[in-house]
């Protein structure tokens, strides 16, 4: 007997249940509330991938302690660029969620940011003569003037108490940035989607897409079953998709046939975290502290100690440890790698693997790792670290973006990349770090390129949402004093 599929048209698919679906449909939400907006993820729940809280660091990214955003140039000055765009894209991204708990959209903020000073440590001459020079290159930026740097050890412990407890002889240095926060990024999916449903979206979680085709008509016609009812097959007809689905967005644009994805590949990059839960360990440290990458590490593998707040409960974590697993997904398959290798990207992704052999090493050597091997890299951060109070969590799976590059055949590419079809009727984003932190920023690119003709009629309340919107705080003192103190009050994170 054949099997029945139900048809249903939408104007949005929201395709995966993490903080970038859900940062898109709350956003269309506001500008089009007459809009039909259907969510579809495979698991059970929403945000339990890699916007999950155990799943990344929830550093809140705003360059304050990632020292890989502002690289060494050769003339020994520090690049800020980089840095600074960052940390304007999250001012972006807290003016929209401060407007969101304003208006009641959102509960309470405590629920998902929390205030955690960001501190940069370093252990040697050379990191120490970079660190004060990244300093005095950030002191002259509007939106880094709070941060102090310090080589005392005494001020160094009154930042971050554990960092300093039992430290021997040896050069030490930290930056201290007050304004850093924690960010609960599952939660604040989970309150972002609730507003996207409380107002007529319909949202289906274990519910997988199997395919993708674009109609004559423009629309997309997007397969979906049911995981656990495999007689609840649909076919969804969508005026527009967006792939939000983290790792599984690469083989589900492929899927589309789409020429923008031509030559995009990914690398999985999976990894651990120590994690300790003792309150009376958590209290002593109040700080993300951030140090130098490993060499070939990449850059979501920068050792950090870190406080983590959820459900109002502080814990500590420390790492992350690198690792490979060929699936996309914490919860994919084995056999993602493999699949997602086509006749367009094959060449890119093995050239880019040649020039990355260094990463390759870093990983091997990282999976070889013993605890008490880990628990000695802990100890570079906290001295007197007992590792029986510590116990292994496996963190997020990363899907890094290769691509096709003129000059080297292929090149492997951190950060994220906004996909988006000729005729704006799709829409996809690759890649990592620091995706969540940037979330907002990212989707109002989405819908420009998207939805470039309702620019002028969003324009009104994309700046009730993010006041800001379109003018840099950097270059403006006055408007980031404003903004940023008016965010961090509505937030709670003064």
């Amino acid at each position: 007997m054949t099997q029945a599929t139900t048809t249903e048209s939408t104007d949005v698919l929201l395709v995966g249940g993490g903080i970038m679906s859900a940062t898109l449909g709350a956003m269309l939400t506001e500008l089009e509330p007459n809009w039909n907006i259907i969510l579809v993820e495979r698991l059970d729940g929403i945000g339990q991938e890699s916007s999950s809280v155990w799943n990344n660091a929830g550093t809140g990214h705003s360059a304050l302690c990632e020292l890989n955003y502002a690289p060494l140039n050769p003339d020994r000055t520090v690049g800020t660029a980089k840095a600074v765009k960052i940390n304007e894209q999250f001012q972006t991204s807290r003016q929209f969620w401060a407007t969101m708990v304003e208006e009641g959209k959102l509960g309470r903020a405590s629920d998902f940011i929390n205030p955690v000073p960001h501190i940069s440590m370093v252990f040697n001459d050379d990191h120490v003569r970079y660190l004060k020079a990244r300093h005095q290159a950030f002191k002259q930026h509007k939106l880094f003037e709070r941060m102090e740097f310090s080589e005392d050890r005494d001020q160094l412990a009154a930042w971050a108490p554990l960092t300093m407890r039992g430290r021997g002889a040896g050069s030490v240095a930290a930056t201290f940035s007050p304004e850093g926060t924690d960010v609960n990024f599952g939660e604040l999916t989970k309150r972002l989607v609730q507003h996207i449903s409380a107002n007529g979206g319909q949202i289906r979680t274990g519910t997988q897409v199997t395919n993708l085709t674009k109609r004559s008509d423009g629309t997309w016609a997007v397969t979906t079953k049911n995981r656990l009812n495999s007689e609840d097959t649909r076919e969804i007809n969508a005026k527009f998709v967006f792939v939000g689905a983290g790792g599984g967005a690469l083989p589900l644009l492929q899927k589309s046939g789409i020429p923008e994805i031509k030559g995009f590949g990914g690398f999985p990059v999976s990894g651990l975290w120590l994690r300790n839960t003792k309150p009376e360990i958590a209290e002593q440290h109040n700080a993300k502290v951030y140090g130098q990458a490993s060499v070939g590490a990449p850059p979501m593998s920068v050792p950090h100690l870190d406080t983590r707040y959820e459900n109002g409960k502080k814990s500590l974590l420390f790492g992350p440890y690198g690792g490979f697993k060929p699936n996309f997904l914490k919860q994919g398959s084995l056999f993602d790698l493999p699949r997602s290798v086509k006749a367009d990207n094959i060449y890119p992704m093995t050239r880019a693997g040649l020039a990355n052999m260094d990463l390759v090493k870093y990983l091997i050597s990282e999976l070889m790792k013993s605890k008490a091997q880990r628990v000695e890299s802990l100890q570079e951060y906290y001295p007197t670290a007992d590792g029986d109070d510590w116990e292994l969590v496996h963190a997020g799976q990363r899907v890094q973006v290769m691509r096709k590059d003129k000059q080297k055949g292929g090149v492997l590419q951190f950060g994220t990349e906004l996909i988006t079809a000729g005729d704006g009727s799709i829409a996809g984003l690759l890649g990592a770090s620091p995706g969540a932190s940037t979330a907002v920023p990212i989707m109002l690119d989405l819908l420009q390129q998207c939805f470039p003709n309702h620019r002028q009629t969003w324009e009104s309340r994309l700046t009730r949402l993010i006041p800001a919107y379109g003018r840099a705080l950097d270059t403006d003192a006055a408007l980031a004093d404003e903004i940023m103190g008016h965010t961090a009050g509505v937030l709670g994170i003064q």
